[in-house]
């Protein structure tokens, strides 16, 4: 058994693994490369089978979505350390090596990723978890390189390690004791936000996470769903109010801003003619006032 599996989480991405599973594989060194296949209808089984064969498949038999998708995944692993993977990171040589020497020579830190770069435009940071993320008092989410939509290019003024609020699910390197301890990400998000409501819970915890920069991958982003659908706007309004109220100590000034600035950004949508984002703000906050009695 290796000391750690680095898992893949695959949905109808057949193409998606012939572009970057063979750099996982070539740079992967010391280390049990896992796709765990979520109930894919396409032909990418076929594709692991035939083209990939030295890669482990975990076969689910539906879609389970990101959070839950891992979770089965991650009960089927015994490894010390696992990384979460998104399907579309291409990894660059060493990548692991930072990681694991930090959690190695460092404890009381339950997790690290990479600095995370953009696979198109690979001078700029990624939007997704760039240089390590943070959370403001209203719990919004930035990164060191990316605060909102802007994203900064890398001239690596952020290539020094940091103690950071959350670590992107893109690309997760943790320790898999602590991932199940804290009870792994929850399934009811299904997507977005689950990685920062799992390191919340383990900063709760005592746990510390960081940023190691030393490591570098490149993320293509969006490859589920696109920055502007309202589906993705919905779950993140969704499942940011869910977080804040399960992991906030006195959550509800919070909770009462956030009422009115949600409804500012309804508004704003409507106004710049995204009808279907601004009433996928307001669905978000009726599930949200609907999920909220299932958390203490």
């Amino acid at each position: 058994m290796e000391k750690t599996a680095v898992i893949i989480l695959n949905w109808n991405g057949a193409q998606m693994l012939r572009t970057y599973l063979p750099s996982v594989i070539a740079h992967t060194k010391s280390a049990e490369i896992i796709v765990a296949d979520n109930g894919s209808t396409d032909d990418s089984l076929e594709v692991l089978r035939k083209e990939f064969p030295s890669v482990k498949t975990i076969v689910l038999n539906t879609n389970y979505g990101f959070a839950e998708g891992y979770n089965k995944a991650i009960e089927q692993v015994d490894s010390e350390y696992v990384v979460l993977l998104n399907s579309d990171v291409e990894v660059t040589e060493g990548w692991l090596i930072p990681l694991l020497d930090y959690l190695e020579a460092h404890s009381e830190v339950a997790a690290v990723q990479p600095k995370i770069r953009a696979w198109r435009e690979r001078d700029r940071f990624e939007h997704a978890g760039a240089a390590g993320g943070y959370l403001s008092w209203l719990g919004y989410p930035y990164c060191r390189g990316r605060r909102f939509g802007r994203v900064e290019q890398d001239h690596g003024q952020y290539d020094t390690i940091a103690e950071i609020d959350w670590t992107t699910g893109a690309c997760m390197c943790a320790r898999t004791s602590v991932y199940k301890e804290c009870g792994g990400l929850d399934a009811a998000f299904f997507a977005h936000m689950e990685e920062i409501d799992l390191c919340w819970r383990m900063r709760n915890k005592g746990w510390k996470l960081a940023c190691v920069p030393q490591s570098v991958v490149y993320h293509l982003g969006g490859g589920s769903l696109s920055y502007d659908n309202p589906r993705k706007t919905f779950l993140n309004f969704r499942n940011n109010l869910l977080m804040i109220y399960k992991n906030r100590r006195f959550p509800w000034i919070v909770l009462t801003l956030r009422l009115f600035l949600d409804y500012a950004a309804a508004v704003m949508f409507l106004v710049t003619g995204k009808k279907g984002s601004a009433k996928a703000v307001l669905d978000a906050r009726k599930e949200y006032k609907r999920m909220r009695k299932n958390y203490k």
